[in-house]
């Protein structure tokens, strides 16, 4: 009698066993199957644009707005732009409607898109949507003389 119980119990070990590593592989299986998570929308930046296709290419450095008047966000990104224009940084705005050509000719697939450009027309920082003032302004000083920001540190 004995040994049968004890074989009854063995059994049920072995079937827990079982049923814990079939779990446990169902689980690992599972975990394999599922879908990634969906990628964020990513939008295009110029990585170098010409300074000809902007107002006043003689100066030396280039903020460039990219809007669109029917998008309430690029007023204030725009806003906030416009007091860096100086005599050593142009500050434009190409609208959509106005410049589609420019737009266009950038890959610019989504608005406000706000770019840092140096003398030679490489893009030194780039938002896509709102941007603080800070933020802009920081890029610019940094751009201007790399090293002159906090964020440089690191």
């Amino acid at each position: 009698m004995q040994e049968r119980h004890a074989l009854c119990v063995e059994r049920v070990v072995v079937a827990v066993v079982l049923a814990l590593v079939a779990v446990g592989v169902a689980a690992v299986i599972q975990r394999r199957q599922r879908p990634d998570a969906p990628a964020g929308r990513t939008y295009a930046v110029p990585l170098q644009v010409d300074r000809a296709d902007f107002e006043s290419p003689e100066v030396p450095w280039l903020v460039a707005v990219f809007t669109s008047a029917t998008c309430t966000v690029c007023a204030g990104v725009w806003e906030r732009a416009r007091p860096l224009e100086s005599a050593q940084v142009a500050v434009v705005e190409i609208e959509y409607s106005t410049a589609r050509g420019v737009h266009d000719r950038y890959g610019i697939d989504a608005v406000p898109t706000s770019l840092v450009i140096d003398p030679d027309g490489v893009v030194m920082a780039s938002w896509v949507g709102p941007v603080t003032a800070t933020d802009l302004w920081a890029a610019v000083a940094e751009a201007r003389e790399p090293g002159s920001t906090p964020d440089a540190c690191h």
